[in-house]
């Protein structure tokens, strides 16, 4: 198979075998990690832009670290201090970066659809690395990976999402990469992070998180995003972690050895437990790891490759 997309925008509406395929190229990516020696000519020549128009640190050096081993020169746009803090619109920044030929750009934005307009402007191919309250496929992708790992496949697997759904743009991601492979995803929230329209994203929802742990193979807690309770959407955090916190009690209720991720960063005490996070159930270590392996197969793949890594 080749990969014939220019852009990766979203999952939804991706084919499983073009899933499996990006999971499968990301798997040598990951044995160059492990080596004493990190390195890889593949994209010597090509040039990789990173265009965040918000705050990030994980997502950014991840694309970031996979562009420089895969031997791709690299550059960031600081939007505090460029041309957008000045007023420049996305059409003028796109018409800027086209004037200076890169190979992939990877855009974060508040706005919904960001990169898709990008995309729409560019030869480059896109990777959305984030946009709004739309998608964030590279992270259900990492996900998707770290849990296949662990569990061979996610078919019948009974896969919980837990928190505000509502926002997230990682729940939406992962709702449509798990349906696809063949995941029994139940999403778990207070009533006003989980409204009726979620429904028809075609998962079960739930707001009772304590009824749907038994059997549960992997509970995901999203990242509680605090402004969201000076919004008033939740009574108090100390009422969000009782109901919806994932505690060392509350995952013996799943009764058996269930997998405990986060895209992070953590709200200890609030989403996870520390003891949880801390524990061996807890694999978000491993997330970060393979989410610099899954971008580098994005970015090889985007740049003609064949699903066969060179050394």
């Amino acid at each position: 198979m080749k990969w014939t997309r220019k852009d990766i925008l979203h999952l939804e509406g991706l084919e499983q075998k073009e899933i499996e395929f990006i999971l499968n190229t990301a798997k040598p990516m990951k044995e160059v990690l492990l080596r004493p020696i990190k390195k890889l000519p593949t994209l010597r020549g090509k040039a990789v832009f990173n265009l965040f128009f918000e705050a990030s640190t994980r997502t950014r050096t991840s694309f970031e670290t996979a562009a420089k081993i895969l031997g791709a020169d690299t550059a960031s746009l600081a939007v505090a201090q460029s041309s957008v803090s000045k007023g420049e619109t996305l059409l003028d920044t796109a018409r800027t970066l086209e004037a200076m030929q890169p190979d992939v750009v990877v855009i974060r934005h508040a706005s919904s659809g960001a990169a898709h307009f990008l995309a729409k402007e560019l030869k480059a191919g896109v990777i959305n690395a984030g946009d709004g309250q739309h998608e964030h496929p590279s992270q259900a992708l990492l996900d998707l990976f770290t849990m296949k790992e662990h569990l061979g496949s996610v078919a019948g697997r009974k896969i919980l999402l837990v928190g505000d759904i509502l926002h997230s743009r990682v729940a939406r991601s992962n709702v449509w990469a798990l349906k696809n492979m063949g995941a029994e995803v139940v999403l778990v929230g207070p009533p006003t992070l989980l409204t009726p329209e979620i429904k028809a994203w075609g998962v079960k929802t739930s707001y009772n998180l304590d009824q749907e742990l038994p059997g549960a193979d992997v509970i995901m807690a999203l990242r509680l995003q605090l402004e969201r309770q000076q919004a008033g959407l939740l009574p108090s955090l100390r009422e969000y972690s009782q109901l919806y916190g994932i505690t060392a009690e509350r995952l013996k209720r799943t009764e058996k050895p269930s997998l405990v991720m986060h895209p992070g960063p953590i709200n200890r005490g609030v989403e996870l437990e520390s003891q949880v996070a801390n524990s061996a159930q807890a694999v978000i270590e491993e997330q970060v790891t393979n989410g610099v392996a899954v971008r580098m197969a994005l970015m090889y793949l985007l740049m003609g490759g064949t699903g066969h890594v060179v050394d």
